[in-house]
């Protein structure tokens, strides 16, 4: 290896290091259980809504396309 290469090393060795410090380990609990069912769902409603925004968006463009074509 070269200097550059060894300097690189080094680097990347520390942010390793770096990111492993990090790095949490959580454990199952029940309320992380419930929050992220919690979560889960405002996720689902969220995808819902955004679905149906699109939808209706989607109709109001058809309509005005209609209404100023005539």
């Amino acid at each position: 290896m070269g200097s550059t290469g060894f300097a690189l090393w080094v680097i990347l060795k520390g942010r390793i290091k770096k990111l492993a410090t990090k790095m949490v380990i959580t454990s199952g609990n029940e309320e992380d259980k419930g929050s992220q069912e919690k979560e889960s769902k405002e996720e689902t409603i969220l995808a819902m809504l955004g679905i149906i925004g699109t939808i209706l968006n989607l109709i109001v463009i058809i309509f005005v396309y209609i209404y100023t074509t005539l």
